[in-house]
C-alpha cells in the first residue's frame, strides 16, 4: 500500500507510524482467526467455588494485609450514555404526536423497552429533574394529552438544547436517586464503594479512563461532592484521570480493504474500543488494582455485600502471588532440586489452572526450569465470574492457541466461529458471563511492573463494520482489555453472586432493585 507524504504526516501526527498502520492494513487483508475453543470454563474445571471458609480466609488475608500494600482501583469511564437511550431517540425521531397515541406506537413498534419505560417513569433517578424542567418550560403541560407529556417528557431528557442526556459521560448521569430527591450519579457510587475495600493507611485511590472533552464535568464533579464522600466514608481520595491515546486509533478501510478517506482526503481513524487501555493501564504503579467498568455499581445498601467479595478475590490473588513469588526467589538459585520443580509444576497446575505441555516431564533439568520460571513470571489476573444469565458479552473458556497451548481466557462473542457446530454448542454450554469484576497483580516478584504490551494476543483483534456518512467501512478494534489484551496473564475463574453484577446498558436497567432504594 502507497501512502502519500501527507498520509504519512497524518499518521505521524496521531503518534503511529507508518509500519503499525501498514500492519493493521495486512490484518483487514487476511483476516483474523476466531478463537479456538476446547470447552466451556465450569465450576471444577477452571471456574473456583468457594465455601464459607475460604472466603473468610482470603477476606481475612486481605484486612491483614491491606495496609502494607498500595491498592488502586481503574475504572474504564470514556462512553457516551447514547446507547443507553438508544429506543427513546428512535421514538423521538419515529413519532408523530399529532397522528397516534404512545400506545398506538409502542403496540404497532412492538416496543416493550418504551411501555418498561413510561409504566417506571416516576422511579427513574431524574424523574424530578425532567418534571421541574418541564414545569418552566410548559407552565400548562398538565393540561394538556397525556400523550404529549411523555413525548416533551423525553425530549427534555434527550434534546441537545435541553438536557442533552445521551451526550452525557455514563459516569455523571444520574444514576441513583436517595431520601429528599438527593441524586448520585456512577462516578460518585464508585467512591463510595472504593472505600469500603481499597482504602488503607494511604488515600483511597481510583484512576478513571474517561473522554478527554469530559474532563471538566468530572473535575467538577468531585469537586461538588468531595466533602460529602471523604466525612461519610472517613477517608480521603485520590483520584486520577488519564484518556484512550491517539496512538491506539486504528485505521479504517472500505469493503475492499482500501483506506477510507474522508471527504478531504484525510485518512479515517477510529478509537480501537477497550483494548487501547491496556496502555492506560501499563502505566499505573500499584501493588494491587481493581478493576470494574463504570456503569456497574449500586446503592447503598448493597454496597458492603459487594464489597465483601472484591476481598474475597483479592485475598485470593495475595495467596497466589505470595506463593508464585517465592518459587520464582527457589528457581533463581539455579540448584533447583527434583522435588521441588515437580512442587511447582503442581502449583501451576492446580492453584493456577495452567495447562502444562504434556512433554514436560521429559525436558531436561535446565529447560523445566525454564519453562516454569516463564509460566509463573506474568501478571496474574483473578477474574469474578457470575452464572450465566442471558446477558451479551464475553465468557470464560479453555482457549487453544496456534502453538497448541491451552489457557483460560474471557472470550467475546464476536471471537466465536458461528458457522462451526462444535464451537457453537460449547458457546451454548457456557454455565458462566464475564461481568468484568477484575483484581490484577501486574508487578513481578522483584517488585517491579511488568510491561503489560507484552502479554496481549495481538491476534484476537476482531473487525467490525460500520458506518460514515452513509458509506460501509470496517474497522480494526484491538484485543479487549479483558480479553486478548490480558492472553498471556495467569488468570484464575472465581464464581461470585449476581448481586455483584449490576450494569446500567439501557435507561431501564435503573429500574431494577440494585438501583432503586425502596
Amino acid at each position: 500500500m502507497n501512502f502519500s507524504d501527507n498520509d504519512i504526516k497524518q499518521i505521524e501526527t496521531k503518534g503511529l507510524t507508518l509500519q503499525r498502520v501498514e500492519h493493521q492494513m495486512k490484518l483487514f487483508e487476511d483476516g483474523l482467526p476466531f478463537s479456538h475453543l476446547v470447552a466451556e470454563a465450569k465450576v471444577g474445571d477452571g471456574i473456583l467455588r468457594l465455601d464459607e471458609q475460604e472466603t473468610n480466609k482470603y477476606s481475612s488475608l486481605f484486612e491483614t494485609k491491606k495496609n502494607t500494600i498500595s491498592i488502586l482501583k481503574f475504572v474504564p469511564a470514556s462512553g457516551a450514555a447514547t446507547r443507553m437511550f438508544k429506543f427513546l431517540f428512535t421514538f423521538l425521531d419515529e413519532y408523530k404526536l399529532e397522528k397516534e397515541t404512545i400506545n398506538a406506537y409502542i403496540n404497532r413498534n412492538k416496543s416493550r423497552d418504551l411501555s418498561l419505560f413510561f409504566i417506571g417513569i416516576e422511579k427513574f433517578p431524574f424523574y424530578h429533574i425532567v418534571a421541574n424542567r418541564l414545569k418552566n418550560a410548559y407552565p400548562d403541560l398538565e393540561n394538556r394529552s397525556i400523550n404529549e407529556q411523555g413525548f416533551r417528557f423525553v425530549q427534555m431528557m434527550l434534546d441537545e438544547d435541553k438536557l442533552d442526556y445521551g451526550n452525557f459521560p455514563k459516569g455523571l448521569l444520574p444514576f441513583h436517586e436517595y431520601k429528599n430527591q438527593v441524586i448520585s450519579t456512577a462516578f460518585e457510587e464508585h467512591l463510595f464503594e472504593s472505600a469500603l475495600y481499597s482504602s488503607n493507611n494511604e488515600a483511597t485511590r481510583l484512576h478513571f479512563t474517561i473522554s478527554e472533552k469530559h474532563k471538566h464535568k468530572f473535575d467538577e464533579e468531585f469537586a461538588r461532592i468531595k466533602k460529602k464522600v471523604e466525612d461519610k466514608t472517613g477517608t480521603k481520595f485520590n483520584i486520577s484521570f488519564s484518556y484512550q491515546k491517539q496512538s491506539t486509533d486504528t485505521i479504517a478501510v472500505t469493503p475492499r480493504n482500501k483506506p477510507f478517506r474522508d471527504d478531504d482526503g484525510s485518512l479515517l481513524f477510529r478509537p480501537s474500543g477497550h483494548g487501547a487501555l491496556i496502555e492506560n493501564l501499563n502505566e499505573l504503579n500499584a501493588d494491587i488494582i481493581f478493576i470494574k467498568n463504570i456503569d456497574n455499581v449500586v446503592t447503598y445498601k448493597y454496597k458492603a455485600e459487594v464489597a465483601k467479595h472484591k476481598k474475597i478475590l483479592a485475598g485470593l490473588l495475595i495467596k497466589i502471588q505470595e506463593q508464585a513469588f517465592n518459587f520464582l526467589k527457589d528457581l533463581d538459585k539455579k540448584d533447583v532440586s527434583e522435588e521441588k520443580l515437580k512442587e511447582i509444576a503442581m502449583f501451576l497446575e492446580k492453584d493456577m489452572h495452567v495447562k502444562m505441555s504434556a512433554e514436560f516431564k521429559k525436558y531436561s533439568r535446565k529447560y523445566q526450569i525454564e519453562y516454569v520460571t516463564e509460566k509463573l513470571n506474568r501478571p496474574i489476573r483473578i477474574c469474578g465470574m457470575v452464572k450465566n444469565e442471558g446477558e451479551p458479552g464475553g465468557g470464560p473458556f479453555w482457549v487453544k492457541d496456534e502453538q497448541g497451548s491451552v489457557s483460560l481466557q474471557i472470550v467475546e462473542s464476536a471471537q466465536i466461529n458461528k458457522k462451526s457446530k462444535k464451537q457453537k454448542e460449547i458457546l451454548k454450554n457456557a454455565t458462566h458471563f464475564n461481568p468484568v469484576d477484575v483484581v490484577c497483580g501486574t508487578k513481578n516478584y522483584k517488585g517491579e511492573t511488568f510491561d503489560l504490551t507484552q502479554f496481549v494476543d495481538q491476534k484476537t483483534a476482531f473487525i467490525t463494520m460500520k458506518t460514515k456518512t452513509g458509506k460501509d467501512l470496517k474497522a480494526l478494534e484491538l484485543p479487549g482489555l479483558w480479553n486478548g489484551s490480558m492472553a498471556n496473564w495467569n488468570t484464575i475463574f472465581v464464581e461470585v453472586p449476581l448481586i455483584t453484577f449490576n450494569p446500567v446498558k439501557t435507561v431501564n436497567d435503573l429500574l431494577k432493585a440494585p438501583h432503586q432504594i425502596k
